[in-house]
């Protein structure tokens, strides 16, 4: 592949697991090749799902909001997820979200290498565990990552990863204040990235 169109048109058809049996699209990551920062976040959502855009749903606009806030324009961002199809449960109506497992996120890793090869970000940013496990391999624990620029080699891309919370995580958190202080403990994180791209 010599291009991201390319990329994602492969990516439409693929069958590596049985997530795209489900699935209603292959929700493929965006941004432009050079972009400095790619953004690596679990799995499409619901919305995602239906739109075929990452980071659209609720989680995208709390992305949005962290995003303005810590200084980081979207046009410098590549998002994508480590897992680009929708996995999850019916409960009523709804489509519940369920966490992709280690052969789903084994599975879709050789997506993410070839985005961020042909991207070339200078930083990555790790939302979350399942971005993690992707990136650094099983047994990832955020908690033991969050806030640390660490190095480390995706397929062809070798460059710092800085890991932080994914956004979903402060919409489930117990109330208002609580939000607020994930909150901004997730800009904090998105501020330590851009400072690091402009040192």
């Amino acid at each position: 592949m010599t291009t991201l169109t390319e990329l994602a048109r492969e990516a439409t058809s693929c069958t590596r697991c049985d997530l795209y049996q489900r699935a209603t699209a292959t929700v493929f990551g965006e941004g432009r090749p050079g972009a400095p920062l790619a953004l690596v976040g679990e799995q499409p959502g619901d919305q995602e799902d239906k739109q075929g855009h990452p980071f659209v749903g609720p989680a995208g606009h709390v992305l949005d909001r962290a995003l303005r806030e810590s200084g980081i324009s979207r046009d410098d961002a590549y998002l994508t997820n480590a897992v680009k199809h929708f996995r999850w449960t019916a409960r009523g109506k709804r489509r519940i979200h369920q966490r992709p497992n280690g052969t789903e996120i084994a599975a879709c890793r050789g997506w993410l290498e070839g985005e961020l090869a042909l991207v070339g970000p200078r930083i990555a940013v790790a939302l979350g565990a399942v971005a993690g496990e992707s990136i650094f391999g099983r047994g990832f624990r955020v908690r033991d990552h969050r806030g640390r620029l660490e190095e480390a080699t995706v397929g062809e891309w070798r460059g710092p990863v800085l890991t932080t919370v994914h956004p979903s995580s402060i919409l489930r958190a117990e109330d208002a204040r609580a939000r607020e202080q994930a909150f901004a403990g997730f800009v904090a994180d998105l501020v330590k990235a851009r400072e690091a791209l402009a040192a």
